[in-house]
């Protein structure tokens, strides 16, 4: 291959990397949205059977997502409400928010009651219906008690529209009436010991999840929450939405990127210097990496239409072995002095490049069978950068490196070849059984004491105070938990209805226990027709003598009038579920149906409120067909312990499948030698982490998948090199350390990670790595040459 070729090769590289470049920059910048997806829900993979299932955790987790609720505190009653009023009026004139609700428009309790009244005969709760159905039941002695009762001052009945109290019973039970939250002075208001607290709720006018948007509102929610606090000393403000969470997510998410970036990025760049001892290879080794590292950012964008959070932080720390490939050939020329060549230095170099790049993207490829959408992302990421940073070897390098290049620092080659020599000193021969039987003796009680950990919630790490403050709105405000439903399926309405009662009495029948705080569903509120006629059906002997009525009505002293309109209101119509969702009082409720149609029958949620187990709930569901609890949370950790479980299978299928690569290569008696260092550096990380009692996820398995192929990688680096490097014995193990070192320090900072996911992942390749660096020498039968300078 001559120099022209060399450099026309070199060329159509750039002009590809650079288009490349151009593609990736408009996907990031140029469509004015951010590819970014901070939105951790959207990470989850799919974990429910039925399909309508998996649409309502989609749609009950994004139901309120562009939605922020803010608490307005202060131990001061009219502070609390002046300070709520000043709060929404600032955030109403900041247009990033669509709507702001803060002070209500003037409104008539009664509108709660109006829809309702000419369906009062059809609506019981259960207490009424079993008084009525008891044989000695006394309606004089009901139209007393309630003549009796106390002025109700929340939704209430006029006398002479329920005289007896049934339909003021029933509204008592209504989600509004049951709120801790009460209308004063047209705000949304709770009291406790430690003063008020005035509900304040606002809408973005676009996704919590668009990095605009995030910085815009939290910059005018931060503004507005300031002057509150200067103008009424003493208020404080709790708020909860997605739109903190992804905000913090984000924001962590950055300080990750730039931290593990730069830390590696310096760290690899004294490394570079002061091996090469010239800035050239530096700048050369970024440059490969960099072009993986574009390529792999534009592919994903293209794949996957996102990037998540937790790719671009995995994607910061690929650097520490995207550079691998570089050092290779950097090393290669340096080795040569002044016989360098380039294409003589590609040619005895691309073996063991493409072995290595063969089992990284094994490993890589095995990590994207996950059914994990951002587990998938980040094999897609490393693949494509490891790959093309492979290339930008073959094709780039060769044309950039045509010089002859100062050798290798000789204090690095001391340091490898005194390391070299320990270990193969002490891995050889009876020593080395010895060691061996020792090292394995005492990795036993570290492995005894593994355990592992499925939890989804381990894989993010949310912002204490806001957990904190969400928690305390709810015990205020009576939120429930959205993470756990019920979905209710039937053949139409009507059945959805009734299967919806007989799953809220058992769901009452814990409300009573104290196991839950309550529950929220449509039957609460529209009850279904067999419910209503049975209901009529309990008050017609009441009403079967309508002059009877008339003379108890009589007796307890009301006006001849409103007895006419009470019996003649009897029996009422009975409430459509239809007709009530498009009342105004059903507007908070409709997202608990999710409507009727020909493929899935007819569904509605039912949601619990409190802290009840999962298994709990599901066992409220047993024997009650068409009832589904669903647990994404549960779900989730579920499908990471069953693919947890398959990861040892997995891993061990990885190592099969280098087994026959390995024979092809090296011989069937080496291939022990050439695995021994990534099998024993996988089996000493377990056996460290048993001792850390760190309890094993799916991500360290993923790890260790890595730390196979990164190992395998060494050992290959090591074994190719050596017989070009007789003349300077090591030297080669000189490149590797370098090469391990550089995979530590990007690899290794994501211990570190303020996400709980990354840490595993960091914590076991920072072991893994480690080890198998070490170990790598027992991987290659030391020639002459290498004795000889032992022996010196």
């Amino acid at each position: 291959m001559t120099e022209r070729n060399l450099w026309l090769r070199a060329g159509w590289f750039a002009v590809a990397t650079l288009l490349l470049a151009l593609l990736g920059a408009w996907l990031l910048f140029g469509r004015g949205r951010s590819p970014i997806q901070t939105d951790l829900l959207a990470m989850l993979p799919a974990t429910e059977r039925n399909p309508l299932a998996e649409v309502a955790a989609q749609r009950l987790a994004h139901a309120n997502g562009d939605r922020v609720i803010l608490l307005v505190a202060n131990a001061d009653d009219e502070h609390a409400k002046a300070a709520a009023r000043e709060f929404g009026q600032a955030l109403a004139k900041d247009d990033v928010f669509a709507s702001i609700t803060a002070e209500l428009p003037p409104f008539d309790l009664q509108q709660l009651v109006t829809p309702y009244l000419p369906h009062r005969f059809a609506l019981l709760i259960d207490a009424d219906r079993q008084a009525l159905a008891q044989p000695g039941y006394d309606p004089q002695q009901t139209l007393a008690q309630r003549i009796n009762e106390p002025f109700v001052t929340g939704v209430g009945t006029r006398l002479q529209d329920d005289p007896f109290g049934w339909l003021q019973h029933w509204l008592e039970q209504q989600p509004w009436s049951r709120s801790p939250l009460l209308p004063e002075d047209n705000l949304l208001t709770a009291h406790r010991d430690d003063g008020s607290y005035v509900l304040v709720t606002a809408t973005l006018r676009g996704s919590s999840y668009d990095d605009a948007i995030q910085r815009h509102a939290l910059s005018a929610l931060d503004q507005a929450e300031r002057a509150i606090e200067h103008d009424h000393p003493g208020t404080h403000v709790l708020r909860t939405g997605a739109l903190f969470y992804a905000a913090s997510a984000r924001s962590d998410a950055e300080r990750d990127v730039h931290r593990v970036g730069l830390m590696s990025t310096l760290g690899i760049a004294v490394l570079l210097l002061l091996v090469f001892r010239s800035l050239r290879p530096l700048l050369l080794a970024f440059l490969s990496t960099a072009v993986g590292i574009v390529a792999a950012t534009t592919v994903s964008v293209l794949v996957f239409g996102q990037i998540y959070l937790l790719t671009l932080v995995f994607g910061a720390a690929l650097l520490g072995e995207a550079v691998d490939y570089s050092i290779q050939y950097l090393t290669a020329r340096a080795n040569a002095g002044e016989t360098w060549e380039p294409r003589r230095g590609l040619r005895q170099v691309r073996p063991a490049l493409l072995l290595a790049l063969g089992t990284s993207l094994l490993g890589y490829a095995l990590l994207g069978l996950v059914p994990f959408s951002a587990l998938r992302q980040m094999a897609c990421f490393a693949m494509v950068g490891m790959a093309v940073a492979c290339l930008s070897v073959f094709f780039l390098l060769p044309a950039l490196l045509q010089r002859p290049a100062k050798s290798l620092s000789a204090g690095s080659v001391r340091i490898a070849l005194a390391l070299q020599n320990v270990m193969a000193s002490h891995t050889s021969g009876r020593r080395g059984v010895l060691l061996g039987a020792l090292t394995f003796l005492l990795a036993i009680p570290g492995w005894s004491q593994l355990r592992h950990d499925d939890d989804v919630h381990l894989l993010i790490s949310p912002p204490a105070n806001l957990v904190a403050q969400e928690k305390q709105i709810r015990e205020i405000t009576g939120l429930g938990n959205g993470t756990q439903f019920y979905l209710v399926q039937g053949a139409d309405e009507e059945q959805v209805l009734q299967r919806e009662e007989a799953l809220e009495q058992r769901l009452q029948a814990m409300v009573d226990q104290g196991q839950l705080q309550g529950w929220m569903g449509l039957a609460g509120m529209v009850p279904s027709l067999q419910r209503q006629h049975a209901n009529q059906a309990l008050l017609a002997p009441l009403f079967a003598q309508p002059d009877r009525m008339r003379q108890w009505l009589r007796n307890a002293g009301f006006r001849d009038a409103d007895i006419d309109r009470l019996v003649q209101a009897w029996p009422s119509t009975p409430l459509s579920l239809q007709a009530w969702l498009k009342t105004p009082v059903a507007t908070p409720f409709r997202y608990l149906w999710m409507g009727d149609d020909a493929q899935h029958g007819a569904a509605s949620l039912v949601l619990p409120q409190g802290d009840a187990s999962s298994a709990l709930l599901k066992q409220v569901a047993n024997n009650l067909p068409g009832v589904t609890l669903v647990d994404k949370a549960a779900g989730v950790s579920e499908l990471f312990g069953r693919y947890r479980r398959y990861a040892s299978i997995w891993l061990l299928a990885a190592a099969l499948l280098i087994v026959p690569v390995f024979g092809w290569r090296y011989g069937w008696r080496s291939v022990p030698r050439v695995l021994a260092p990534p099998v024993l550096g996988i089996g000493f990380t377990l056996a460290v982490l048993g001792y850390l009692h760190h309890p094993l996820t799916l991500f360290h398995w993923m790890a260790l998948m890595l730390v196979l192929g990164v190992g395998a990688n060494y050992a290959v680096f090591l074994r190719e090199g050596e017989p070009h490097v007789t003349h300077r014995p090591g030297a080669m193990y000189a490149s590797v350390l370098l090469s391990a070192i550089t995979a530590l320090l990007s690899f290794g900072l994501l211990a570190w990670s303020s996400m709980p996911a990354l840490k595993d992942f960091g914590l076991t390749l920072l072991l893994g790595i480690g080890f198998t660096a070490l170990l790598v020498p027992a991987s290659t039968t030391m020639n002459s040459s290498f004795a000889r300078s032992t022996r010196r």
